[in-house]
């Protein structure tokens, strides 16, 4: 599930994270979540954890950032647990985040996994939403989850996983990928 996942027309590619993609990783995350992971947990996931799958959108596009979203599934016996999936702030809401997510739902699938999980800030409706446009539904609650703020998480689970299913899905997606530009990155972002 590695290399160029997509049609030379969509203007990403699904790519395994390497170890030299860890600094732009942190540029996202930084920007992206209040509790930010550090690189030393990136770096032992990619290199000590042999459950975790970690990907990266890179464009195909010149004059954009060499990493536009990135996301990780861990298999937890039957379960696809997403641990991580940010989308580069300037590039939310063109389809990015959703078309990652349904990639790494395949991959779960593609390992045997029969659910997939993750947990959301209860305040983050437009995660939630995505969520349940891939047909997750909140099953329970983890108060005080986050340190930064002890805001609560949402647990949400999609159950089957159906690969012919989420493969249509990732189909689609692409499809609509396909006649979107992304517009370059202005020096301020």
């Amino acid at each position: 599930m590695t290399g160029n996942m997509t049609s030379p027309a969509v203007p990403v590619v699904i790519d395994a994270m390497q170890l030299a993609d860890i600094p732009h990783v942190m540029h996202i995350e930084h920007r992206t979540f209040s509790m930010s992971w550090t690189s030393g947990i990136y770096q032992r996931e990619l290199t000590a954890n042999p459950w975790c799958h970690y990907f990266v959108l890179r464009p195909s596009q010149p004059h954009l950032p060499p990493i536009l979203a990135y996301g990780g599934v861990w298999q937890i016996d039957t379960s696809a647990h997403i641990p991580t999936i940010a989308t580069h702030p300037h590039y939310q809401n063109h389809g990015l985040g959703g078309y990652l997510l349904s990639h790494l739902l395949l991959v779960g699938a593609h390992l045997g996994c029969h659910e997939a999980t993750l947990e959301v800030r209860v305040s983050n409706m437009s995660a939630q939403h995505l969520y349940q446009h891939l047909g997750f539904i909140t099953v329970g609650k983890r108060p005080r989850y986050y340190n930064d703020n002890l805001e609560d998480a949402l647990i949400m689970t999609l159950a089957p996983l159906d690969e012919a299913e989420i493969q249509a899905t990732l189909n689609d997606r692409a499809q609509r990928l396909v006649h979107i530009t992304l517009p370059p990155l202005s020096d301020r972002s």
